[in-house]
């Protein structure tokens, strides 16, 4: 933050004449549009023009400065704010908001990474906070960096659950680099909110959450100067500034007025009005000319990259997919320093507790909050790092909206999903993960993988830290036999025949723990007489086309697919798409009913994805 809490004159003057030019070129651009949030994009503009033109440190001809202040618009539907304050520093003329929402425009109506100077999507509430979290993580205990996280919230959107899982972790870490502020304009979409400008409550309740909570006049410039300045000398815990606003600020016949969310001036008579209102609040004189502190210069010795050692796992060791994949980030932890791991209290189950245990200064505990977790992941990977975050699969789908988020993001982070299918066994159907395949994959250029071995996963972990974008791999719960020996190569978008003639009738295509099912009635059928090839399709997105094509026309174009996964949008679902142009036949085995608890082998059984529901699989197909 520059020089001191006590505004000059003429200081005060520039900072008051750039949120009235914030606040033109967001009424102009949204009209322009013939949509927007132009109102809320009036209540925060003293807050943002504070924050860009005298408290925030950062370069604006280079927006990913690595030590610049990081600034996350929280309540993203106030985007054309964002871009104006952008424009003018400088970054880009004024001339190109006008091009608000237009498909040959990256000025989206919600801001996403494709511009330069934004980190992380935004627009479905209640996400920037957590993402701020993990920014304020990597400097403060990776990067030892003095940036600051800024995030500016919506009243309305700190209704979220997701915000107040942010608000527990960062007290926790004692983020005393970040800083949250609540745009409290009153007015929700449809509703005023639910405390409306009731201060004092908001103080309560994020006082009560552990952070220094600062009550502020959010249009009064030198009030938000001190409040700032007091978060920088907050030592040991978060700082939140709960600055009440009106909706609208500036435009007499909208300020504070229902009704008015999300719709833009009409061109003419009211946008002209509007800007003629707001032109008449510039205050003569030429005021300070603007000082944009900039960011201190850090540089850091890079270390390098090791190759992993090859797995100890031998054929036929009892190993859980799970373990391997602890014992594997470990590896990673060892010879990449820029590997982290976030646990949402399951690291005892999920292993990541080993590598929590070697290297506990990139270990992030959230405790039981699964949307923060991703988030903070998010806001990582924004700083450099390469984030594994590992919980139940079942738990993911808590966060699923920040998974979806993520990969609007394009974020570079990897996914872990253990305790998946049936095959948990007796902790019954709330524990078992069997829609994961199906929300991972929905996702565009989400990578997502299903190792069936300890070898597997081992090299998979590895190839999903080496692979740019966001990467899920699915984990079992229950031991299992060793296929692969150390040295066998995994790739992504790879498969693995394991069993293969010239006298092969059926494709049998499964992934973990259904691939030693297969592998059995294999050998079952072979002893009748039948012979199968069994396919291992551990990279599911991206799949193996060719070599499922492959062997399906070798089988007179006949296929079974097996999973433990429901059967919509898993295993099947894939190998049905990467043939739908091949005229092949394929009979789908997954789970198809809710289950019960019960031992793993009978639960296998009983939904029709072991043994013998296979053989009885193919022998049906081979009657067609």
């Amino acid at each position: 933050m520059s020089g001191s809490t006590t505004l000059s004159s003429d200081l005060l003057t520039m900072l008051r004449n750039k949120a009235t030019s914030l606040r033109i070129e967001s009424v102009r651009a949204t009209t322009e549009a013939g949509s927007g949030h132009p109102t809320s994009c009036c209540s925060a503009a003293d807050i943002v023009a504070t924050l860009f033109f005298h408290v925030m440190r950062y370069d604006p001809k280079q927006p990913r400065h690595p030590n610049r202040d990081r600034f996350i618009l929280s309540k993203g539907h106030a985007a054309p704010l964002l871009y104006a304050a952008w424009a003018e520093a400088g970054l880009f003329p004024k001339s190109e908001l006008l091009t608000l929402r237009l498909l040959r425009s990256d000025l989206e109506g919600h801001p996403t990474p494709r511009l330069s100077f934004v980190d992380v999507a935004t627009g479905s509430l209640g996400q920037g906070l957590a993402a701020g979290v993990g920014m304020a993580l990597n400097a403060k205990y990776l990067d030892r960096s003095d940036y600051r996280t800024y995030v500016v919230l919506g009243d309305g959107e700190s209704v979220e659950g997701s915000v107040w899982e942010a608000v527990e972790i960062a007290r926790q870490h004692q983020l005393d680099n970040l800083c949250a502020i609540v745009d409290i304009n009153r007015l929700g979409q449809s509703d005023p909110t639910m405390l409306q400008h009731d201060l004092e409550a908001y103080r309560a309740r994020w006082s009560g959450f552990g952070w220094h909570a600062i009550v502020v006049d959010g249009h009064d410039i030198a009030a938000l100067v001190q409040a700032f300045g007091e978060a920088v000398a907050t030592k040991g815990r978060p700082t939140v500034l709960l600055a009440k606003t009106l909706k609208g600020k500036g435009i007499s016949f909208i300020q504070d007025k229902p009704d008015w969310h999300g719709k833009p001036l009409k061109k003419g008579e009211e946008a002209d009005r509007a800007i003629a209102e707001l032109s008449q609040q510039f205050v003569s004189g030429n005021g300070a000319a603007p000082v944009i502190p900039s960011p201190t210069l850090a540089k850091k010795e890079e270390a390098g990259r090791k190759t992993l050692a090859a797995p100890s796992y031998k054929i036929g060791d009892m190993v859980a997919t799970r373990e391997a994949f602890g014992v594997a980030l470990q590896a990673l932890g060892e010879a990449d320093p820029s590997v982290v791991a976030l646990d949402a209290d399951v690291k005892n189950s999920t292993y990541t507790d080993k590598f929590g245990k070697q290297f506990p200064s990139r270990f992030f505990e959230n405790f039981i909050a699964e949307q923060n977790m991703i988030g903070a992941a998010v806001g990582l990977s924004t700083c450099g790092k390469v984030p594994f975050a590992a919980t139940f699969a079942a738990f993911l789908t808590r966060a699923y909206d920040f998974i979806r988020m993520a990969a609007i993001s394009q974020a570079n982070v990897k996914l872990v999903g253990t305790h998946v299918g049936v095959s948990i066994g007796e902790d019954g159907a709330s524990q078992m993960g069997l829609e994961d395949l199906a929300m991972m994959a929905a996702q565009p250029g989400v990578t997502v993988l299903y190792p069936s071995d300890g070898t597997s996963m081992y090299r998979l972990v590895e190839a999903a830290a080496r692979q740019s974008g966001m990467v899920y791999l699915r984990a079992g719960r229950p031991k299992s036999p060793v296929i692969y020996g150390p040295d066998e190569p995994f790739s992504i978008g790879g498969s693995k025949v394991l069993r293969k003639s010239q006298q092969d009738q059926v494709t049998i295509v499964a992934a973990g723990v259904t691939l030693c099912e297969a592998l059995k009635a294999h050998d079952q059928l072979k002893a009748q007489g039948i012979q199968t090839r069994v396919v291992d399709l551990y990279s599911v997105v991206p799949v193996d086309r060719a070599t499922l094509a492959d062997c399906a026309h070798a089988t007179q174009k006949r296929v079974v697919t097996v999973e433990d996964h429901y059967a919509h949008g898993g295993l099947g679902d894939a190998v049905l798409g990467a043939l739908s142009n091949e005229g092949v036949r394929v009979t789908k085995l997954a789970v198809r009913d809710i289950p019960r608890s019960g031992k793993p082998d009978e639960l296998i059984d009983h939904f029709g994805i072991g043994v013998r529901s296979i053989v009885q699989a193919v022998k049906d197909l081979l009657k067609l």
